[in-house]
């Protein structure tokens, strides 16, 4: 039972506390973070460390009316907890009725659905142009992380605040940390402004035209209503700079800022994770060809953009690749066309990102990249119906995505050798722009040899049949192998393809497959719009085949159970056959 948070059901009830209430408050409410992290997972560090200016924000202005809008949105339990969803995060049976992010659909608090980065200022300069426009005087404030900074979004979104003139505030959560460390100048002169306390001649957000407020303990609660306080009858754009602790208030997290980012359920006493494993994954498989790579080959480079975990690499393996690893911040955009020049220039680059995430460069992957035909590898980790699963970081949206983009190879591996095959293809060859679709889910150990060489673009026939065709891609492989299995049993000696390739028509043995099936039946780990299946049904149209076509539907899922959408998407060998037969 808690003294004060259990009787708070909206930012009005916390108007008239005092000081030392509001500092009880910030430590229940932690508490209560702590319990729904424990049982649940989520964003840890993050949330912890903003909680004091999420009580200064709600103490000061005036929620819905006045209007937050959180970067990624990953930081927003405190604002969750302030506005109605304490049940939420103290009682088991009403954890999961919340998301991880901030969502409209849960509260009036909530503005947008958000969970990608860079993008608050963008948003918040839109709100507060249409409330001039409409002769409003609410107030808009956007809160984002440091780390968050180094995206292009974030920039250009500084540089249009400036020209708006008006009323907004934008809370930079400066905690010295990215998901994993900081990297570029910018942060050069933030920590100049730390050390500093403000008054580095030097400071990028004057350097837009913006007024400038510095609070040293961004987890001083007072300091913090006090500086909202005097800035909420301001009429021009105002950075309000607070240097905060990641993780504030359990040891563990303020000690290892990176491995609590975001965690899965934990001891609390301990800290430690109660689902950690050993087993191989596909994204080990990765770390260890990259790391073997780059201790062989010294024209070998790793690129990630702010996320090193789409393919594991820790502190320990980033400080053992040396100049060999370069993190660009939290900027996919630039990655691409980094690797690309690199690629230009004789060196071997993979820029290795996650799959809801390479949609942010789309216009590099076509122009900077595929255009110019680069020998760059762009490996998009998570790129399943098995990746993650909140609806803003949904990895089922590739295939149609890149397979847009001329000259691009799209590879699928369908195993963890291929995978590695794949790799070693694309790191070694100097002809085309490839990207490689990361599996996930199971790892499956290949039934077939693959291939040292997908410069041809055709499908693998593993397994020869007739009347059926199975054109099973990537980590549906394995859905396709058990369809084959069991149509054998029902006396059916179906063919098994490979595809290999999700952008590309192999038209040769659709051909010659033709001449001996009926029915050919397409599996693919994404969605059906757009996708290998409906391009392998429209190039089969011309005959009399018929064509059966697996994936998901075009939507944005939520927190799914894996076993339920395939099944609603007749996925399940089981329900292929009812429809083949």
């Amino acid at each position: 039972m808690y003294r004060y948070l259990n009787y708070i059901s909206s930012p009005h009830d916390i108007k008239g506390f005092s000081s030392d209430e509001l500092r009880v408050l910030a430590s229940e409410m932690r508490d209560a973070i702590l319990n729904r992290l424990a049982k649940r997972g989520g964003h840890f560090g993050p949330n912890l460390g903003i909680v004091e200016c999420t009580i200064a924000l709600h103490y000061v202005f005036n929620s819905p009316v006045d209007k937050f809008v959180f970067d990624v949105s990953h930081q927003s339990y405190p604002h969750k907890l302030l506005t109605g969803r304490v049940s939420n995060f103290i009682n088991d049976d009403k954890l999961d009725a919340i998301c991880g992010f901030t969502n409209p659909s849960e509260s009036e608090h909530d503005i947008f659905n958000v969970g990608h980065t860079s993008t608050s200022i963008s948003l918040a300069c839109g709100l507060a142009k249409a409330r001039d426009l409409k002769g409003s005087n609410e107030s808009i404030i956007a809160i984002i992380g440091d780390g968050s900074l180094s995206g292009g979004q974030a920039l250009e979104g500084l540089n249009s605040a400036y020209e708006l003139g008006t009323q907004l505030i934008i809370v930079v959560n400066d905690n010295d940390m990215s998901i994993a460390e900081n990297h570029g100048g910018i942060y050069k002169n933030l920590k100049e402004l730390r050390d500093s306390n403000g008054s580095a001649e030097c400071n990028i957000f004057k350097s837009f035209g913006l007024d400038y407020r510095y609070v040293s303990d961004g987890n001083d609660v007072c300091e913090l209503i006090k500086v909202f306080t005097e800035l909420k009858s301001a009429s021009r754009p105002c950075v309000v700079h607070i240097n905060t602790v990641k993780g504030k208030g359990y040891d563990s997290a303020e000690v290892d800022k990176e491995k609590y980012h975001f965690f899965g359920p934990f001891d609390r006493k301990t800290g430690k994770s109660l689902y950690s494993s050993t087993d191989e994954t596909y994204i080990s498989v990765a770390r260890d060809y990259i790391t073997e790579k780059i201790k062989s080959d010294k024209l070998f480079a790793l690129v990630c953009a702010g996320t090193p975990s789409c393919v594991g690499y820790d502190a320990e393996l980033r400080n053992q690749a040396g100049a060999q690893y370069i993190d660009v911040g939290i900027a996919e955009e630039h990655a691409v066309g980094f690797a690309s020049a690199m690629a230009v220039n004789g060196a071997k680059p993979l820029f290795a990102t996650y799959s809801s995430f390479i949609q942010r460069c789309y216009d590099q992957m076509s122009q900077d990249l595929s255009l110019n035909n680069s020998p760059a590898t762009i490996l998009i980790s998570n790129a399943s119906i098995y990746g993650m699963r909140d609806q803003t970081h949904l990895g089922l949206f590739d295939i149609p995505l890149l397979s847009s983009i001329p000259n691009l190879i799209y590879l699928a591996p369908a195993s963890k050798e291929e995978l590695v095959a794949m790799l070693d293809w694309s790191a070694n060859q100097s002809s085309f722009s490839v990207a490689i679709k990361g599996p996930a889910g199971p790892v499956l150990d290949a039934d077939y040899e693959p291939s040292s060489d997908y410069s041809s673009r055709k499908y693998q026939i593993t397994k020869k049949g007739e009347d059926v065709a199975i054109l099973a891609l990537g980590a549906f492989y394995k859905i396709g192998l058990d369809l084959y299995t069991e149509l054998k049993k029902k006396g059916i000696n179906a063919t098994l393809v490979n595809p290999r390739f999700a952008n590309g028509i192999d038209a040769s043995t659709l051909d010659e497959l033709s001449k001996t099936h009926n029915k050919f039946v397409t599996i693919e780990d994404g969605v059906l719009d757009g996708g290998f299946g409906q391009r392998v049904g429209s190039y089969l149209a011309k005959g009399d085949a018929k064509v059966y076509s697996y994936g998901f539907k075009r939507e944005f899922i939520d927190r799914y159970d894996v076993s339920e959408i395939l099944y609603q998407n007749r996925l399940t060998p089981e329900q292929i056959i009812d429809d083949i037969l």
